[in-house]
């Protein structure tokens, strides 16, 4: 991912607060602005493991959840029709619709080193920390004949350490991620793992 700083660090209206757009909605947009059906899957991955983490480790209420579920399914909608301009066009669309500012903030801190915006809150930390790592097991997922049954953490493990798999994975992003969380790595593999394998 190459850098693209969005030289600000607000986003959004504080009136907006508690302002989620459906997630029909979001599904339509996401299938509009994303052709390619392997990035809207990792959206929906990224967006399901958010969504369970909010809701299992947080006690996140129904609204807290799908701010989360919403962060994670746009945060990369931009990516392939606007690669120069990732992450910024997703924000100033989400922007126009008026939504949670909370949500905005978190889509622009999911890649501190390329937008220049810091996580600030436990969901902006995880959406750093599950991106890269959910694209990663799901790429080591995809060479197994069996795909997610049966993989462990120790396997994906082995592979981060090797940098010719899934290369594009920089792994010093997944270093920093876990260690703004202060949360086992071999945690949230296991987690990812559990919930995103039956995601379609």
């Amino acid at each position: 991912m190459s850098i693209h700083l969005l030289n600000r660090n607000t986003f959004g209206e504080v009136a907006n607060t508690g302002n989620l757009m459906p997630i029909e909605e979001a599904h339509e947009l996401l299938n509009a602005w994303v052709p390619n059906e392997r990035l809207r899957l990792h959206m929906k991955q990224v967006a399901a493991v958010m969504k369970a983490w909010a809701i299992e480790k947080e006690n996140a209420d129904e609204l807290t959840a799908r701010k989360w579920e919403l962060a994670g399914l746009l945060h990369d909608a931009d990516w392939e029709k606007h690669p120069n301009d990732h992450c910024r066009v997703i924000i100033e669309e989400l922007e126009r619709r008026n939504i949670d500012p909370e949500v905005l903030h978190c889509i622009a801190s999911h890649g501190p080193r390329y937008f220049g915006v810091e996580p600030n809150n436990t969901m902006d930390k995880m959406i750093y920390a599950f991106d890269e790592l959910s694209g990663f097991i799901h790429a080591a997922a995809l060479i197994r004949p069996t795909r997610y049954e049966g993989m462990d953490v120790k396997s994906v493990l082995k592979k981060l350490k090797n940098p010719s798999f899934a290369a594009q994975v920089n792994r010093d992003d997944v270093t920093d991620a876990i260690a703004r969380i202060n949360i086992p790595l071999e945690e949230i593999i296991q987690f990812i793992i559990d919930h995103q394998k039956d995601v379609q």
